[in-house]
């Protein structure tokens, strides 16, 4: 029968229990060792390594058997496949030449963190299933939240009823709060108007954002069934609290009940800033139910003090996203959520079966009602390891590192007159475009487009691009584990030669 082989072999002592995990204690053993010899060869690699890679879609398909194996195999065959099939197909998000999207942390503290939380394998849906994972995530996003000055009314320890919570990514927190508030301004409508039903009301809520906040909060009112108006933004791409105040007072003309603002700290496509001390005083003055900020790329940069001038009005937010898995050396999946008063927030979700309910429920945060999913894993204790043995001087260190590694990008930039810096340089994001047609936004957009296919053909470098208000542009990123000085002159050479061979 498969698996008896495990089974047969109890001379190291293993109880049956352990012999069903597949492997024994000596073999599991060196299995490990073998991975985390891996993992570190893998990351004194990264330097030069060709970031996306040479395959075409359903590539694996043709490596891999299409059907599961009736019997176990042998772990060197395992990770020989691994590497050679797998690893074919990966792209190297902390390779020298990655330069694309956000960055994504990593760091041997978060990894160590990672292997044991997936080796105790609990699950803290509640305080009772493991009180150390709950009253851990507790302090940690209280560590963070102090690190990057938030008011106190955020921290569960603080004077507010606010607290944090960990989520799988910043688009699961803008859709709770979405949801959150659509609720509570239904609840409340609803007493002001007992007569109109409640689906009418609902067709009236509208919620507001900039035309370049993230696409997720586009995707939470379409999943909340509400109406999105998109603010225009002015030319430093900023949404402005005169141009909401604006689309709201329209929208309140035509019978529309405002119930949701998101406003954007470091804007995917340009890393914007939306004017927060406006925004959130118009939402005061129009009585907006909710003010909800995603700072999910910029966040994680206010741990210095030097940054934090852009999240000035941050006092006005009913919640802030973040995601310190871009620049705060966790590895994914670790985003932040947090809310001003967690029982406004989570009382919309609470579901409370007798098979859950527990003696302390009533004195503890049980985050269960604060998420979308039921099941949540020991995440803390990733913040915990890297705080610890890094620490937040540790962390300012690695930001203002990538942030002068786009300093340096700007720089090379700035010294060819065929290319120009499009925004501001703020944080590790440098966007900028060739400008021999500056003149033409047409014919500008498409040798700025010849440029991007000739390096991403090439493969040398991994860049993307970007478009705001119908100008195209390339867009690189630092941030990453190779991402160094030399790395970057070589990428700005890159560019160069493939100007050369376009023009």
């Amino acid at each position: 029968m498969p698996g008896n082989r495990h089974h047969a072999d109890n001379s190291n002592g293993e109880s049956g229990s352990f012999a069903r995990m597949g492997m024994n204690y000596n073999e599991f053993r060196s299995a490990a060792q073998e991975i985390v010899d891996y993992v570190i060869n893998y990351h004194q690699s990264l330097e030069g390594k060709q970031a996306f890679p040479s395959v075409k879609p359903g590539f694996l398909r043709e490596l891999l058997p299409w059907n599961p194996p009736e019997h176990g195999g042998q772990w060197e065959d395992l990770l020989e496949d691994f590497d050679k099939i797998i690893m074919k197909g990966m792209t190297h998000w902390h390779s020298s030449n990655f330069f694309a999207y956000l960055p994504t942390g990593n760091s041997y503290p978060s990894l160590l963190a990672t292997m044991l939380v997936d080796g105790c394998g609990s699950l803290a849906f509640s305080w009772a299933t493991s009180p150390a994972c709950t009253e851990l995530e507790t302090l940690m996003l209280d560590w963070l939240a102090k690190a990057m000055n938030l008011p106190a009314c955020f921290i569960h320890e603080g004077v507010g009823p606010g607290c944090g919570v960990i989520l799988g990514s910043c688009s699961e927190g803008t859709l709770m709060t979405l949801l959150s508030a659509r609720n509570n301004a239904l609840k409340q409508l609803s007493s002001i108007y007992p007569d109109v039903a409640q689906h009418e009301l609902a067709s009236r809520l509208v919620a507001y954002t900039s035309e370049y906040s993230h696409s997720s909060v586009e995707r939470a009112s379409l999943l909340g069934f509400t109406k999105l108006h998109k603010v225009p933004v002015d030319k430093i791409v900023s949404m402005r609290g005169e141009a909401l105040q604006r689309a709201i007072k329209e929208d309140k003309k035509a019978g529309k009940f405002p119930f949701y603002v998101c406003a954007t700290l470091g804007t995917t496509s340009c890393v914007s800033f939306d004017n927060l001390d406006e925004i959130g005083q118009v939402c005061q003055e129009e009585n907006v139910f909710w003010l909800h900020v995603d700072a999910s790329y910029a966040g994680g940069s206010f741990i210095c003090p030097e940054f934090r001038r852009h999240m000035k009005g941050i006092e006005y937010a009913d919640s802030i996203t973040c995601n310190p898995q871009k620049c705060l050396m966790i590895n994914p999946q670790f985003s932040v959520l947090w809310v001003k008063d967690r029982k406004r927030y989570s009382e919309p979700f609470k579901v409370d079966p007798s098979y859950v309910r527990h003696d302390e429920e009533d004195v503890v945060i049980d985050y269960r009602h604060m998420g979308v999913g039921f099941g949540r894993r020991f995440r803390s204790l990733k913040p915990w390891f890297v705080f610890r043995l890094i620490g937040i001087e540790g962390l300012r260190h690695r930001v203002r590192e990538d942030v002068k590694m786009a300093k340096l990008f700007e720089s090379l930039v700035n010294t060819d007159d065929r290319f120009e810096v499009v925004f501001p340089v703020e944080l590790g994001v440098v966007c900028f475009r060739l400008i021999i047609y500056k003149d033409d936004t047409k014919k500008s957009n498409m040798i700025n487009r010849q440029l991007l296919k000739q390096i991403k053909d090439s493969k040398d470098v991994f860049l993307i691009s970007s478009e705001v208000e119908e100008t195209f542009f390339l867009r690189l990123c630092t941030g990453f584990n190779a991402c160094n000085e030399n790395a970057i002159h070589n990428c700005w050479n890159v560019i160069l030669k493939h100007t050369d061979l376009i023009l």
